[in-house]
Protein backbone atom coordinates (compact mmCIF):
# COMPACT_ATOMS: atom_id res chain seq x y z
CA UNK A 1 0.00 0.00 0.00
CA UNK A 2 0.73 3.56 -0.69
CA UNK A 3 1.53 5.55 2.40
CA UNK A 4 3.56 8.54 1.06
CA UNK A 5 1.89 12.10 0.40
CA UNK A 6 3.86 12.39 -2.71
CA UNK A 7 2.40 10.73 -6.21
CA UNK A 8 3.72 10.53 -9.77
CA UNK A 9 0.14 11.73 -10.23
CA UNK A 10 -3.09 12.98 -8.61
CA UNK A 11 -6.27 12.66 -10.63
CA UNK A 12 -8.95 14.56 -9.07
CA UNK A 13 -12.28 12.89 -9.81
CA UNK A 14 -12.93 9.61 -9.32
CA UNK A 15 -16.21 8.80 -11.46
CA UNK A 16 -15.55 6.80 -14.90
CA UNK A 17 -12.44 9.27 -16.43
CA UNK A 18 -10.74 9.61 -13.35
CA UNK A 19 -10.84 5.61 -12.59
CA UNK A 20 -10.06 5.17 -16.28
CA UNK A 21 -7.25 7.12 -16.21
CA UNK A 22 -5.76 5.54 -12.88
CA UNK A 23 -6.75 2.12 -14.55
CA UNK A 24 -3.71 3.04 -16.89
CA UNK A 25 -1.21 4.45 -14.92
CA UNK A 26 -1.86 1.88 -11.65
CA UNK A 27 -0.56 -0.46 -14.61
CA UNK A 28 2.06 1.63 -15.63
CA UNK A 29 3.66 1.00 -12.15
CA UNK A 30 2.89 5.09 -11.53
CA UNK A 31 2.36 5.93 -8.05
CA UNK A 32 -1.43 7.43 -8.30
CA UNK A 33 -3.64 8.79 -6.26
CA UNK A 34 -7.87 9.60 -6.94
CA UNK A 35 -9.10 12.20 -4.57
CA UNK A 36 -13.28 11.92 -4.87
CA UNK A 37 -15.80 13.52 -3.08
CA UNK A 38 -18.56 11.09 -4.16
CA UNK A 39 -20.74 13.15 -6.07
CA UNK A 40 -21.05 12.39 -9.95
CA UNK A 41 -23.20 14.30 -12.10
CA UNK A 42 -25.29 11.17 -13.00
CA UNK A 43 -26.10 10.06 -9.58
CA UNK A 44 -29.47 10.24 -10.06
CA UNK A 45 -29.75 8.66 -13.41
CA UNK A 46 -31.24 4.73 -12.86
CA UNK A 47 -29.76 3.38 -16.27
CA UNK A 48 -26.62 3.79 -18.19
CA UNK A 49 -26.50 3.15 -21.74
CA UNK A 50 -24.50 3.06 -24.85
CA UNK A 51 -21.41 1.78 -23.05
CA UNK A 52 -20.84 -2.02 -24.48
CA UNK A 53 -20.55 -4.77 -21.85
CA UNK A 54 -22.18 -2.06 -19.06
CA UNK A 55 -25.53 -1.23 -21.13
CA UNK A 56 -28.47 -0.61 -18.96
CA UNK A 57 -26.66 -1.45 -16.19
CA UNK A 58 -26.76 1.66 -13.10
CA UNK A 59 -24.02 4.03 -13.28
CA UNK A 60 -23.15 3.46 -8.96
CA UNK A 61 -22.78 -0.16 -10.38
CA UNK A 62 -20.36 0.78 -12.99
CA UNK A 63 -18.13 3.04 -11.24
CA UNK A 64 -18.06 0.14 -7.63
CA UNK A 65 -16.99 -2.49 -10.04
CA UNK A 66 -14.10 -0.25 -11.70
CA UNK A 67 -12.80 0.69 -8.45
CA UNK A 68 -13.05 -2.61 -6.97
CA UNK A 69 -10.84 -3.95 -9.69
CA UNK A 70 -8.51 -0.99 -9.41
CA UNK A 71 -7.88 -1.41 -5.63
CA UNK A 72 -6.37 -4.58 -6.90
CA UNK A 73 -3.51 -2.39 -7.79
CA UNK A 74 -0.82 -1.29 -4.84
CA UNK A 75 0.37 1.45 -7.02
CA UNK A 76 -3.11 3.04 -6.44
CA UNK A 77 -4.65 5.26 -3.76
CA UNK A 78 -7.73 6.32 -2.73
CA UNK A 79 -8.80 9.01 -0.53
CA UNK A 80 -12.29 10.24 0.21
CA UNK A 81 -12.40 14.13 0.10
CA UNK A 82 -12.75 16.94 -1.91
CA UNK A 83 -9.76 19.09 -3.43
CA UNK A 84 -10.65 22.68 -2.64
CA UNK A 85 -6.69 24.31 -3.68
CA UNK A 86 -4.00 23.78 -6.22
CA UNK A 87 -0.85 24.89 -7.18
CA UNK A 88 2.55 24.65 -8.93
CA UNK A 89 5.23 23.70 -6.93
CA UNK A 90 9.42 23.06 -8.39
CA UNK A 91 8.31 19.43 -8.64
CA UNK A 92 5.20 19.31 -10.13
CA UNK A 93 1.87 20.24 -7.99
CA UNK A 94 0.80 20.32 -4.45
CA UNK A 95 -3.21 19.03 -4.41
CA UNK A 96 -4.84 20.85 -0.72
CA UNK A 97 -7.96 18.89 0.54
CA UNK A 98 -10.97 20.23 2.58
CA UNK A 99 -9.87 18.12 5.62
CA UNK A 100 -6.55 19.73 5.43
CA UNK A 101 -4.27 17.50 3.96
CA UNK A 102 -1.97 18.07 0.93
CA UNK A 103 -0.45 16.40 -1.22
CA UNK A 104 2.28 16.37 -4.41
CA UNK A 105 2.71 14.62 -7.27
CA UNK A 106 4.65 15.21 -10.76
CA UNK A 107 1.60 15.56 -13.29
CA UNK A 108 -1.87 16.47 -12.37
CA UNK A 109 -5.03 14.93 -13.86
CA UNK A 110 -8.47 16.65 -13.52
CA UNK A 111 -11.44 14.64 -14.00
CA UNK A 112 -13.31 16.97 -12.04
CA UNK A 113 -16.64 17.18 -13.88
CA UNK A 114 -19.58 20.16 -14.23
CA UNK A 115 -22.10 21.35 -12.13
CA UNK A 116 -25.45 21.44 -13.98
CA UNK A 117 -26.85 24.67 -13.23
CA UNK A 118 -30.99 24.24 -13.25
CA UNK A 119 -33.49 26.24 -14.64
CA UNK A 120 -35.76 27.87 -11.80
CA UNK A 121 -38.79 25.41 -13.28
CA UNK A 122 -39.88 23.49 -10.04
CA UNK A 123 -40.10 19.89 -10.49
CA UNK A 124 -37.10 20.09 -13.16
CA UNK A 125 -33.69 18.91 -11.14
CA UNK A 126 -36.21 16.07 -9.67
CA UNK A 127 -36.45 14.82 -13.00
CA UNK A 128 -33.38 15.56 -14.35
CA UNK A 129 -31.59 12.30 -15.17
CA UNK A 130 -34.91 10.42 -15.24
CA UNK A 131 -37.30 11.36 -17.51
CA UNK A 132 -35.79 15.36 -17.88
CA UNK A 133 -32.71 14.01 -19.94
CA UNK A 134 -29.80 15.42 -22.30
CA UNK A 135 -28.79 12.80 -24.62
CA UNK A 136 -30.23 10.52 -26.98
CA UNK A 137 -27.24 8.47 -27.47
CA UNK A 138 -27.37 7.54 -23.68
CA UNK A 139 -31.28 7.17 -23.38
CA UNK A 140 -33.27 7.93 -26.70
CA UNK A 141 -33.95 4.64 -27.18
CA UNK A 142 -35.56 4.24 -24.17
CA UNK A 143 -38.23 6.97 -24.99
CA UNK A 144 -38.33 6.10 -28.53
CA UNK A 145 -42.02 6.56 -29.90
CA UNK A 146 -42.68 8.04 -26.45
CA UNK A 147 -44.29 12.12 -26.36
CA UNK A 148 -41.20 14.14 -26.03
CA UNK A 149 -40.64 17.81 -25.68
CA UNK A 150 -37.52 19.97 -26.09
CA UNK A 151 -37.19 22.72 -23.17
CA UNK A 152 -34.49 24.87 -24.94
CA UNK A 153 -34.34 27.86 -27.11
CA UNK A 154 -32.47 29.12 -30.48
CA UNK A 155 -29.93 27.60 -31.96
CA UNK A 156 -30.25 24.25 -28.85
CA UNK A 157 -34.05 23.87 -29.55
CA UNK A 158 -33.15 23.97 -33.38
CA UNK A 159 -30.31 21.68 -33.07
CA UNK A 160 -32.25 19.17 -30.36
CA UNK A 161 -35.35 19.17 -33.04
CA UNK A 162 -33.38 18.11 -35.94
CA UNK A 163 -31.69 14.86 -34.15
CA UNK A 164 -34.42 13.86 -31.87
CA UNK A 165 -37.12 13.48 -34.99
CA UNK A 166 -34.73 10.27 -35.69
CA UNK A 167 -36.02 8.46 -31.85
CA UNK A 168 -39.75 10.15 -32.07
CA UNK A 169 -42.15 11.65 -34.35
CA UNK A 170 -44.63 13.28 -31.31
CA UNK A 171 -41.79 16.21 -30.37
CA UNK A 172 -43.14 19.59 -29.04
CA UNK A 173 -40.43 22.43 -28.28
CA UNK A 174 -41.04 24.62 -25.19
CA UNK A 175 -38.97 28.07 -25.58
CA UNK A 176 -40.19 28.92 -22.08
CA UNK A 177 -40.59 32.65 -23.09
CA UNK A 178 -40.27 34.45 -26.74
CA UNK A 179 -38.69 32.44 -28.93
CA UNK A 180 -35.13 33.57 -30.37
CA UNK A 181 -35.21 30.94 -33.32
CA UNK A 182 -34.64 32.55 -36.37
CA UNK A 183 -37.40 32.31 -39.35
CA UNK A 184 -35.47 30.06 -40.94
CA UNK A 185 -35.11 27.95 -38.38
CA UNK A 186 -39.04 28.26 -37.14
CA UNK A 187 -40.02 27.58 -40.91
CA UNK A 188 -37.41 24.61 -40.85
CA UNK A 189 -38.83 22.98 -37.70
CA UNK A 190 -42.81 23.74 -38.95
CA UNK A 191 -42.27 21.59 -42.37
CA UNK A 192 -41.72 18.69 -40.23
CA UNK A 193 -44.80 19.10 -38.19
CA UNK A 194 -43.10 19.93 -34.85
CA UNK A 195 -45.02 22.71 -32.61
CA UNK A 196 -43.24 25.44 -31.08
CA UNK A 197 -44.87 26.35 -27.81
CA UNK A 198 -43.45 29.91 -26.17
CA UNK A 199 -45.90 29.85 -22.90
CA UNK A 200 -43.82 30.15 -19.61
CA UNK A 201 -43.77 27.23 -18.04
CA UNK A 202 -44.60 26.95 -14.04
CA UNK A 203 -43.47 23.61 -13.25
CA UNK A 204 -43.09 19.78 -14.06
CA UNK A 205 -45.35 17.34 -12.78
CA UNK A 206 -43.95 14.35 -11.78
CA UNK A 207 -44.11 10.88 -10.12
CA UNK A 208 -40.76 10.29 -8.42
CA UNK A 209 -38.64 11.98 -11.43
CA UNK A 210 -40.54 10.59 -14.23
CA UNK A 211 -42.43 13.68 -16.10
CA UNK A 212 -46.18 13.84 -16.60
CA UNK A 213 -47.11 16.94 -17.30
CA UNK A 214 -46.19 20.11 -18.10
CA UNK A 215 -47.72 23.15 -16.07
CA UNK A 216 -48.05 26.55 -17.99
CA UNK A 217 -47.83 29.65 -15.95
CA UNK A 218 -51.54 30.07 -17.63
CA UNK A 219 -52.90 26.95 -15.96
CA UNK A 220 -52.70 25.73 -19.04
CA UNK A 221 -51.26 21.86 -19.41
CA UNK A 222 -49.35 19.37 -21.41
CA UNK A 223 -49.19 15.52 -21.25
CA UNK A 224 -45.22 14.62 -21.60
CA UNK A 225 -43.29 11.54 -21.09
CA UNK A 226 -40.08 12.85 -22.03
CA UNK A 227 -37.88 15.71 -22.02
CA UNK A 228 -34.72 16.63 -23.60
CA UNK A 229 -32.88 19.94 -22.55
CA UNK A 230 -29.22 21.05 -22.01
CA UNK A 231 -28.77 23.35 -18.58
CA UNK A 232 -25.82 25.63 -18.79
CA UNK A 233 -23.03 24.43 -16.34
CA UNK A 234 -19.80 25.25 -14.42
CA UNK A 235 -16.44 23.69 -13.75
CA UNK A 236 -17.66 21.78 -10.74
CA UNK A 237 -14.12 22.55 -9.33
CA UNK A 238 -12.21 25.96 -8.88
CA UNK A 239 -8.94 24.54 -9.44
CA UNK A 240 -8.53 24.41 -13.22
CA UNK A 241 -8.63 27.72 -13.26
CA UNK A 242 -6.55 28.71 -10.32
CA UNK A 243 -3.92 26.68 -12.08
CA UNK A 244 -4.42 28.56 -15.53
CA UNK A 245 -6.31 26.78 -17.66
CA UNK A 246 -7.47 27.66 -20.38
CA UNK A 247 -11.68 27.21 -20.61
CA UNK A 248 -13.26 27.34 -24.01
CA UNK A 249 -15.79 29.35 -25.06
CA UNK A 250 -18.38 27.40 -23.70
CA UNK A 251 -16.43 26.88 -20.41
CA UNK A 252 -15.51 22.90 -20.60
CA UNK A 253 -11.25 23.05 -20.15
CA UNK A 254 -9.53 23.65 -23.33
CA UNK A 255 -7.10 20.11 -24.04
CA UNK A 256 -5.80 18.89 -27.02
CA UNK A 257 -6.52 15.21 -28.79
CA UNK A 258 -4.00 13.76 -25.83
CA UNK A 259 -6.24 15.64 -23.44
CA UNK A 260 -3.29 18.08 -22.16
CA UNK A 261 -4.13 21.35 -21.16
CA UNK A 262 -2.60 24.83 -22.24
CA UNK A 263 -0.83 24.02 -18.48
CA UNK A 264 1.69 21.97 -18.93
CA UNK A 265 1.55 18.50 -16.80
CA UNK A 266 -1.94 19.22 -16.20
CA UNK A 267 -4.57 16.68 -18.60
CA UNK A 268 -8.01 17.04 -18.23
CA UNK A 269 -10.65 14.08 -19.53
CA UNK A 270 -14.29 13.82 -19.11
CA UNK A 271 -17.20 15.80 -18.51
CA UNK A 272 -14.88 18.95 -17.65
CA UNK A 273 -13.44 18.83 -20.94
CA UNK A 274 -16.14 17.37 -23.87
CA UNK A 275 -19.44 18.37 -25.06
CA UNK A 276 -19.93 14.54 -25.32
CA UNK A 277 -21.28 13.85 -21.89
CA UNK A 278 -21.39 10.10 -22.25
CA UNK A 279 -19.86 7.34 -19.78
CA UNK A 280 -17.80 5.92 -22.83
CA UNK A 281 -16.18 9.25 -23.67
CA UNK A 282 -15.32 9.71 -19.89
CA UNK A 283 -13.60 6.14 -20.33
CA UNK A 284 -12.00 6.75 -23.77
CA UNK A 285 -10.72 10.15 -22.40
CA UNK A 286 -9.74 9.07 -18.78
CA UNK A 287 -7.70 6.36 -21.03
CA UNK A 288 -5.46 8.68 -23.44
CA UNK A 289 -4.84 11.07 -19.90
CA UNK A 290 -3.41 8.23 -17.97
CA UNK A 291 -1.40 6.73 -20.72
CA UNK A 292 -0.29 10.27 -22.40
CA UNK A 293 0.61 11.18 -18.45
CA UNK A 294 2.82 8.43 -18.43
CA UNK A 295 4.14 9.20 -21.30
CA UNK A 296 5.35 12.38 -20.24
CA UNK A 297 6.88 11.26 -17.20
CA UNK A 298 8.67 8.53 -19.52
CA UNK A 299 10.28 11.32 -22.23
CA UNK A 300 11.18 13.16 -19.04
CA UNK A 301 12.95 10.27 -17.18
CA UNK A 302 14.67 8.98 -20.34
Amino acid sequence: MIDSKDFDVIIIGGSYAGLSAALALGRALRKTLVIDSGLPCNRQTPHSHNFITQDGEQPAIIAEKAKMQLLKYDTIKFVTGLAVNGMKTEKGFSIAAQAGETYEAKKLILATGIKDIMPEIKGFSECWGISVIHCPYCHGYEVKHERTGILANGDFAFHYARLILNWTKDLTVFTNGTSTLTQEQTDKIAQHNIPIIETEIAFLEHERGRVQQIVFKDNSIFSIQAIYSRPGFEQHCPIPEMLGCELTEQGLVKTDMFQKTTVAGVFACGDNASPMRSVANAVATGNMAGAIANNTMVEEDF
